[in-house]
């Protein structure tokens, strides 16, 4: 058949399986819109800005396992996406982006709406690719998507100038069946010798430690994971990315680590001999000061990049595979070897972390005047724990007591921005995971900071029938930023204090939503049943709660993982055992 550049495009996506495509048109890209609405297998959902196309595409990937595809224009269509690809590209989550561009024969002469989209992206992209010609657009869309989905996720931004969707150009169309890439080969499975040597390093540890991370989640490696921690009794730890991967209820799991990690999880890792890292890459909020970093381990690293192995932190043992085939194989050889861990020396180690346990890191005081946040998470779980629910999240202090107080037994259930911290990605994240599973409940923790940063797209939750439950956590700051100014800054509350609220039940009602507002404790519970049982309305909840709370523990940036600022709410002698 013949087809029109834009139709490619169209055609391209349809014969990739692409279910969804969140955008913004613009005169860039009018073909391409225009061939859209002559189908009905591709479904566009119109977002209400640019940065929350990205999110909505983010939040599917993450919840499916399956790439986002974005469609925007030049221009300002491009840059408003940047913030979103951005985000993507920090925790390697797979997207395709298709923006549009002036025509090619007047590109780089500062037409309307031109930018150098590929210029501007490189620096956040997996590749990215700029379209001269439409005979090649299948041919580039197929890469793209190779691209986005193999080895480590990533996005990629294919620029099409509008030229080459010209509707009177028709050429043959063919989409590719397979691509090779002579400058891409990822490695897919692990090096058995080096398996070997890793496998060898763990049976002979007397105190291990298992920390993954993102890419555990996104190499689908969680039952090999699973199977392998309770095979070996190993303790586990995992990363803000990580978590699911791992049932956080299942006793090894020490919680999360890092700078708001639990007591457990960054004392073990300090004092580890053996630490088995898998589809972690070692990021500054997990090592914290890196010369205190696991002083006296030796370290294993997993991971499918080969870029990340040994980029911040040294390590003994490398493999450099798909975390799931490579765990696989690990757990072959253990069985072909018949090994077993030192049963005494683990039994000393569960000991020592009995001990740490026993600290209660995450204890605080409980109150029937005022909702504490940590209550507002673990009520949420107690309405929740026996439902299909995914839960996104904004960024802040809400993010973390999510994190700290909220248990994931399964992946892709924890949709957060982690790497680039991404405020105004918990609404859009989660229209993509709603669009995904339609079925399941879908709830955001959001600040009143963050929530604003994209509160239109309830907008574009109205028009899609997105009934999803937002939990906004309302202490009337920039919590985290006013955090750290406590901490560092004499409690000099510089611009943290976020005035002018608009009346967020109301607001959420002007789009046609459900508003409630809570402000004691005793409420909470029946208030969140409530917003459930509206299972076709989006339910906008504002939860009132303590304005002077913290994220405990908390490494201050420079520190080593044993020096953690405890709550003040724990004695000393807690707080030293």
């Amino acid at each position: 058949m013949e087809l029109t550049g834009a139709e490619i495009v169209v055609q391209a996506l349809k014969d990739e399986g692409v279910e969804y495509v969140w955008g913004y048109p613009g005169g860039a890209v009018l073909h391409i819109y225009d061939a859209i609405f002559k189908q009905n297998d591709v479904r566009h959902i119109l977002v209400r800005h640019e940065q929350a196309a990205a999110h909505a595409a983010d939040g599917y990937a993450r919840a499916t396992g399956k790439p986002g595809v974005v469609l925007v224009t030049s221009g300002p269509g491009a840059t408003n996406a940047v913030t979103g690809i951005a985000t993507a590209f920090m925790d390697s989550i797979p997207m395709v982006v298709l923006t549009g561009q002036v025509p090619t024969p007047v590109i780089g002469s500062d037409a309307f709406q031109e930018v150098d989209t590929v210029g501007i992206t490189r620096p956040c992209v997996k590749h990215n690719f700029l379209v001269k010609r439409v005979e090649d657009i299948a041919e580039t869309i197929k890469k793209a998507f190779y691209i986005a989905t193999t080895g480590r996720p990533g996005p990629v931004v294919v620029d099409i100038p509008k030229d080459v969707t010209d509707p009177n150009v028709r050429i043959p169309y063919e989409y590719p069946q397979k691509i090779e890439m002579r400058s891409y080969n990822p490695v897919e499975r692990g090096h058995l010798g080096q398996i070997r040597k890793a496998v060898d390093l763990m049976m002979a540890a007397e105190r291990p430690v298992v920390y993954t991370g993102g890419g555990v989640v996104l190499g689908d490696g969680s039952a090999e994971l699973t199977e392998l921690v309770r095979r070996l009794n190993f303790p586990i730890t995992q990363t803000l990315m990580g978590l699911g991967a791992y049932p956080a209820t299942d006793r090894q799991f020490l919680g999360m680590l890092g700078m708001h990690g639990t007591y457990e999880a960054n004392m073990a890792m300090h004092e580890a001999d053996v630490l088995i890292a898998i589809g972690a890459r070692f990021d500054d909020r997990v090592t914290g000061k890196i010369a205190s970093f696991c002083p006296n381990a030796r370290i294993i690293h997993i991971d499918v990049d080969p870029a990340s192995i040994s980029k911040t932190v040294r390590v003994d043992v490398p493999i450099v595979g798909q975390v799931k085939s490579v765990l696989a194989d690990m757990l072959r050889l253990i069985d072909e070897l018949s090994c077993e861990p030192n049963a005494e020396a683990l039994a000393r180690w569960w000991a020592r972390i009995g001990a740490w346990r026993d600290v209660e890191c995450l204890a605080y005081d409980h109150s029937d005047e005022v909702i504490k946040p940590q209550f507002a998470i673990e009520t949420l779980y107690k309405v929740t724990r026996d439902r299909d629910f995914y839960l996104t999240s904004d960024v802040g202090q809400h993010q973390m007591f999510a994190a700290q107080f909220y248990p994931f037994d399964k992946p892709r259930r924890w949709i957060n921005s982690g790497g680039l911290g991404t405020m105004g990605f918990g609404v859009p994240s989660a229209m993509g995971v709603k669009q995904a599973f339609p079925e399941a409940d879908v709830g955001v923790v959001t600040g009143e900071a963050s929530v604003q940063m994209c509160i239109q797209e309830l907008a574009t939750c109205s028009q899609y029938n997105l009934p999803l439950k937002i939990f906004l956590l309302n202490n009337g700051y920039m919590g985290m930023v006013r955090q750290w100014q406590e901490f560092f800054y004499d409690g000099r509350y510089s611009h943290s204090y976020v005035d002018a609220l608009p009346d967020f039940c109301k607001l959420a009602e002007s789009y046609g939503h459900v508003g409630m507002r809570i402000e004691k404790p005793a409420d909470l519970e029946d208030a969140y049943r409530e917003a459930f049982g509206m299972k076709d309305r989006l339910v906008f909840l504002d939860v009132v709660i303590d304005p002077e709370e913290n994220v405990y523990p908390m490494i201050e940036a420079g520190k080593g993982h044993h020096e953690m600022h405890m709550s003040p709410h724990l004695s000393s002698e807690r707080e030293l055992a």
